[in-house]
């Protein structure tokens, strides 16, 4: 399995399963990914490889952390991000993984945000904000 951008230029070889699946409705999110939410699927750095060129952009999170998104210099496309809370895992955005069955999240944070139409399944974590 892998994800990649719209032009192929960058790409990331997953090992399988991610260890958690997150979708945040938080504002940069929103921004970041062009969406009403982003999601990503983590999975532990050393156990992914990724190939080709990455812009970085880094930002303060609202609990002080710092979170960085990486993406495609050519087409602009996110592709993955890092938070500087868990720096041995990085998210890979499911949208660039692009495949209809990959797992649901298993957790819903800064829903204080989220767009009032979205719904997601009532069985997973729902959070006003961060985890914590």
């Amino acid at each position: 399995m892998k994800a990649q951008c719209q032009c192929g230029q960058l790409t990331v070889a997953l090992p399988g399963a991610a260890s958690t699946v997150v979708a945040c409705h938080c504002n940069a999110c929103q921004r970041r990914s062009g969406s009403p939410f982003g999601v990503l699927a983590y999975y532990p750095a050393d156990q992914l490889a990724i190939h080709g060129e990455a812009t970085r952009f880094e930002r303060p999170t609202d609990e002080g952390n710092r979170f960085e998104t990486f993406f495609c210099p050519s087409c602009g496309s996110t592709v993955y991000a890092r938070a500087s809370k868990h720096p041995t895992m990085i998210g890979v955005a499911v949208g660039a993984i692009a495949d209809p069955e990959f797992p649901a999240p298993a957790r819903s944070v800064w829903e204080q945000s989220m767009h009032r139409w979205v719904k997601l399944p009532d069985d997973i974590q729902h959070f006003p904000k961060g985890r914590g």
